[in-house]
């Protein structure tokens, strides 16, 4: 019988939890949504209660429910958790208010007060692997944005490495064997690349997911000190993860859309059916959407503090397919700009082009993708790439497969591909054109708009 990996991977919209085997083939997965963020005033966003912890153990209990074989199978666990999250822990690893979520202003923020409660400051990942295991570790290549004081961190190991076993209550809690031994990731962007394949230069993944970013990877030498792209730890040791400028809550403003459209049609009351609906007919809107434009930054980029999304063009003849379909050319729109900037910060010609993440299951988003990049995309081999990474990881620390290399040629595989169509790309050229003086147009007026609002 071949090893079988248990693979969490925590979003920053679900838990998912799948079992891999060896050659990675996902024999059973589970989904369970977070409960909606706490938003406030002053950027908060905040993670209710224990809901990260609660999704993860009912995730869990599913997907081993689910799979034929049974919990006893299961030899290693890969855990992958979002990154620059903040969370602080008590004496007993608990947890002594709730996560701070990426999103929230704060976790970018040094620590003011330390409660004196708290005796770990660690990301979301890290409080997940002490609940696991009661062990106070955390992957290197998952950092914080702001690093703790140095008596208050947890001991950081490498991708690949030993974060503890599970222990009895994590075991009666989660359904995961007592004493199993879970092993360190890294970044869940870094988690997802590896999952996708990316052990060497020359290909770009897009990941589509909350936050929507394009990233390469490299082996740290000779990298650029450019503001087109930032550099953090790639889940291989001792490679690194370079990244464009992201969209913040970018697959998050189709989830959006949605909920409106499914308070107004209290018909469609299955939300796969909304998506469903709005998928169909976005696909007889043109390119351009007769004149509307979206600019998706629903959540301002952080060197940009005052923009907001904006819809432009309206008129009656626009309905949710249009709307629909504008969101998705606008995020396809800017990420083409921040590849572009990514490649040559990097001095990198037109790269391979691989689409992950939820928007990667769209048939129209990676359509909208190649069509206004104007080049082949490539789908990842799985619709989970973080959890199958998140399996490499456990496959290497448990010896399953000698090394990141062998394990990740074993298990990862390419998707299909979407070819441009070139009508369509011959509009969008027309269209980037105009999208691209849209902030200079927008940026005074939304920041007396943003003074207003203090």
């Amino acid at each position: 019988m071949t090893d079988v990996l248990l693979a969490i991977d925590g979003g920053s919209q679900s838990t998912k939890v799948s079992v891999f085997d060896a050659s990675g083939v996902v024999h059973a997965t589970a989904r369970v949504p977070l409960r909606p963020y706490e938003l406030g005033p002053g950027g908060r966003a905040v993670h209710p209660d224990d809901d990260l912890w609660d999704t993860l153990a009912a995730a869990t209990r599913e997907v081993l429910m689910s799979y034929d074989g049974g919990a006893g199978d299961v030899v290693a666990v890969g855990l992958c958790g979002i990154r620059s999250c903040r969370a602080l822990l008590d004496q007993q690893g608990r947890l002594t208010e709730p996560v701070l979520s990426w999103m929230d202003a704060r976790a970018a923020a040094p620590l003011e007060e330390v409660d004196p409660r708290v005796t770990t400051v660690t990301s979301a990942g890290g409080y997940l692997a002490t609940r696991l295991t009661g062990e106070r570790r955390d992957s290197v290549a998952r950092p914080q944005e702001v690093l703790p004081p140095a008596e208050l961190r947890p001991e950081l190991v490498d991708p690949g490495d030993l974060l503890g076993q599970v222990t009895d209550e994590a075991a009666r809690q989660t359904g995961i064997r007592a004493g199993l031994p879970v092993f360190a990731t890294a970044n869940d962007k870094a988690v997802e690349a590896l999952g996708c394949g990316l052990l060497e230069p020359g290909t770009v993944l897009l990941s589509l997911g909350t936050y929507v970013a394009a990233m390469t990877v490299g082996d740290g030498d000779g990298l650029p000190d450019d503001a087109r792209c930032w550099v953090n730890d790639a889940a291989v040791p001792g490679r690194r993860l370079i990244e464009s400028e992201g969209i913040r809550r970018g697959m998050w403003t189709v989830s959006w859309l949605r909920q409106l459209v499914g308070a107004a049609a209290p018909d469609l009351v299955d939300p796969g059916a909304v998506a469903a609906w709005l998928e169909a007919g976005a696909w007889d809107v043109p390119p351009g959407c007769g004149g509307l434009l979206t600019v998706p930054d629903w959540l301002a980029p952080g060197h940009a503090s005052h923009r907001r999304g904006v819809i432009l063009g309206l008129d009656a003849s626009h309905g949710p397919h249009h709307l629909h379909r504008s969101i998705l050319e606008g995020i396809a729109l800017t990420m083409r700009g921040h590849v572009e900037s990514l490649e040559a910060a990097l001095a990198m010609p037109p790269a391979r082009l691989v689409v992950s993440g939820g928007g990667a299951r769209s048939d129209l988003m990676t359509q909208v993708v190649a069509d206004v990049f104007g080049r082949t995309v490539e789908r990842a081999g799985v619709a989970d790439a973080a959890g199958l990474g998140a399996a490499v990881c456990a496959a290497v620390g448990h010896g399953t497969h000698p090394s990141f290399g062998t394990a990740a040629a074993a298990m990862t595989r390419p998707g299909d591909r979407v070819e441009p169509d070139p009508a369509a790309s011959r509009a969008y050229d027309d269209v980037r054109a105009a999208f691209s003086q849209l902030t200079t147009v927008t940026d005074p007026l939304l920041r007396r708009i943003t003074g207003l609002q203090h």
